[in-house]
């Protein structure tokens, strides 16, 4: 089959069997375009399914010679990769070239924090008139106090708050379960909302459990909570991009800021690697060399010289 034949297979075996949207597609198509582009550049008579892990190397030294992103080259390679599995699948290869291609290292980018303060703002606009604004309180408090992730607070019950101990019991990726500290004040919070506003919802079977409901009774679903935290960063007025998942990369921050032991938090966090976590101590050491130009005395004389 020639290399439009395979194309168009290729395209079909995204659209019909991976149910990709067609900007997806056309990303991919995209990519694998590249690859016959080299091969034309190049003057290869070799057809793209007789490849080797040498020529698909030499292909990505190629890439950088267009001083194409790393990011770039990645999403290039996955492109590649899911063209070669197809080719497996189909029974057009007996090897997969790709297999063994490794993707660019595409450096870590900090996440966004938020300060205490900025916390403090964001839960002060919340009207506690309202009684899911009593929830909402909640919400964050837990989001910030426990380093949650969106599943993780979606999924949290009632018979996992061990409230004279101080801990949640959370259900993580893979269905691990971890035990987090939770601060005084999410609990007080919490136990507002619980016994005072959740009592008089007309609760749906099967969410009994469910810590936080919505005034239907069910479960809250993850756009909710999203949608929750962007009306009140803008009500707060703060210009940063923050999501749920902000509140977590908060609470490990100030942890780490606070000189918590890098293993405790990976453990209230659920990472299964310590590299995950460590991407805290890179920002700890911004805060570091923040804290040293604000306030080092020689610092100040030289903005004030």
């Amino acid at each position: 089959m020639d290399g439009a034949g395979l194309i168009k297979g290729f395209k079909r075996y995204l659209t019909l069997e991976r149910s990709l949207s067609s900007n997806s597609v056309e990303a991919y198509i995209a990519d694998v375009n590249k690859l016959y582009q080299f091969l034309g550049q190049e003057g290869s008579d070799k057809s793209i399914q007789k490849l080797t892990i040498e020529d698909l190397r030499s292909f990505l030294s190629w890439l950088n010679e267009f001083n194409i992103s790393s990011s770039s080259q990645a999403r290039i390679v996955s492109g590649i990769k899911s063209f070669y599995m197809y080719l497996m699948l189909e029974e057009m290869i007996v090897s997969d070239p790709s297999e063994l291609l490794d993707t660019p290292k595409i450096g870590r980018k900090l996440p966004v924090t938020l300060s205490i303060d900025e916390i403090d703002s964001i839960e002060s606009v919340i009207d506690l008139s309202k009684p899911d604004g009593t929830r909402n309180l909640a919400i964050i408090e837990v989001l910030y106090s426990c380093g949650l992730r969106v599943s993780e607070l979606l999924e949290l019950k009632l018979t996992n708050l061990y409230v004279d101990e101080g801990f949640v019991k959370v259900i993580g990726k893979g269905d691990k379960e971890r035990l987090v500290p939770i601060g005084k004040s999410a609990l007080k919070y919490v136990s507002i909302y619980v016994n005072e506003i959740r009592v008089h919802l007309n609760i749906k079977p099967k969410n009994e459990d469910f810590v936080f409901l919505n005034k239907r009774g069910t479960k809250l679903s993850r756009i909710m909570i999203f949608n929750i935290v962007k009306a009140l960063v803008e009500k707060a007025g703060i210009n940063k991009v923050v999501s749920p998942h902000t509140f977590r990369h908060s609470f490990a921050t100030h942890l780490v800021e606070g000189g918590a032991d890098l293993r405790a938090v990976q453990e209230m966090l659920g990472h299964e690697s310590i590299t995950t976590t460590e991407i805290y101590t890179h920002l700890d050491r911004q805060y570091i060399r923040a804290t040293i130009k604000d306030f080092h005395p020689r610092q100040i004389q030289e903005r004030n010289g």
